[in-house]
């Protein structure tokens, strides 16, 4: 997995080249307009982080064999002997 800072510096260095380039054609209303694009895709990237971060962390569903009433069955077979 591609760290956080990687990807937004990839995002940013797309941007930074564009917006260089209409700089120096002095088109304003396309640095207004990368400005405004690159602040958007920058909010919905670190939003979608965020969530691939949050899946990393915790999985989706609990192994089998994890729950409370499984774990106490265990111990009731281990303590009769049938384990």
């Amino acid at each position: 997995m591609r760290p956080r800072d990687k990807i937004l510096g990839n995002l940013e260095a797309i941007y930074r080249e564009s917006f260089d380039r209409a700089k120096e054609a002095t088109d304003d209303r396309r640095m207004a307009d990368l400005e405004n694009s690159y602040m958007r895709d920058q909010l919905m990237l670190e939003i979608l982080l965020d969530i691939r971060d949050l899946f990393a962390v915790a999985p989706a569903a609990p192994a089998k064999g994890t729950s409370a009433l499984e774990k106490l069955e265990s111990l009731r077979r281990l303590a009769r002997g049938k384990l």
